[in-house]
């Protein structure tokens, strides 16, 4: 065998694959251990919740139950990929205030000025970082639960004027007077101009 031939047999270091980029970023936000009592005994599982977001406006979360931690939370994350929202994001924060309430979990969300940054804690926090509003104020009322307080948080930025879709809003009451009935308004959120006049 020549020297040349045997050049061409020796290998070098094999080229490193180019690392792919994840699409969305994942935070665990619970992660509990259940247990479920049945006939045979108890059956002891693992339940996790996880949120996800691109940071560019899309967030979502997901609940799962898995016989170990890992399918878990490769459940929720895999469901939380099919519950992406869009958020509408004006001007580096949201367009006005808003109030949403899940359960005992009431959240408050507040438009905030360039560099504010976001001021939330727990739960609500985390929704806002995955999904990437960068000026924003939140304040958690009513519940310490994870999970229902980022699903009020969720449902906070749905119910916003603009947004992809729309929490279900409750049915308008209605005033009898005099033989016809009336439509009593109900405010739900302040735009930026109501509260600039206020």
């Amino acid at each position: 065998m020549t020297n040349e031939n045997k050049e061409k047999i020796t290998r070098g270091p094999r080229p490193r694959r180019p690392e792919e980029k994840k699409e969305f970023d994942s935070v665990i936000l619970d992660l509990a251990r259940v247990t479920r009592v049945t006939k045979g005994g108890k059956r002891m599982r693992f339940r996790a919740c996880v949120i996800i977001g691109d940071r560019k406006g899309r967030v979502g979360y997901g609940i799962a139950k898995g016989a170990d931690v890992q399918q878990s939370v490769a459940k929720a994350s895999n469901q939380a990929r099919k519950n992406m929202v869009k958020v509408l994001v004006v001007n580096g924060t949201i367009p006005h205030e808003m109030l949403m309430k899940f359960s005992a979990a009431q959240v408050l969300i507040k438009p905030a000025p360039e560099g504010t940054g976001i001021k939330a804690g727990g739960a609500a926090r985390v929704v806002l970082e995955m999904a990437g509003i960068p000026n924003i104020v939140a304040k958690i009322m009513g519940s310490n639960s994870k999970i229902n307080n980022a699903k009020a948080t969720i449902r906070a930025l749905l119910g916003l004027r603009g947004a992809s879709k729309s929490v279900p809003s409750k049915p308008v009451p209605r005033l009898r007077e005099e033989g016809r009935s009336k439509i009593r308004p109900i405010v739900v959120a302040k735009g930026a101009s109501d509260m600039k006049k206020a």
